[in-house]
């Protein structure tokens, strides 16, 4: 969102359709985007998992740094 104003309503917009869920989208705009503002990249923890029983899918746990 470095492009333009991460609170713009156009911006919000995108976010929510892509969420669906307009409590999330608020919750990511007011409080989790904010502790980012000042990091260029690195934003998240990628850690692969071993492989899901079943059909043998890799796995990973996607978290926010």
């Amino acid at each position: 969102a470095q492009d333009g104003d991460a609170t713009s309503i156009h911006r919000i917009r995108q976010i929510q359709g892509y969420l669906g869920d307009k409590e999330m989208t608020h919750k990511l705009v007011a409080e989790v985007a904010p502790r980012y503002l000042e990091r260029n990249g690195g934003y998240l923890r990628i850690l692969k998992l071993g492989p899901r029983q079943g059909d043998n899918a890799p796995m990973a746990r996607i978290e926010l740094v």
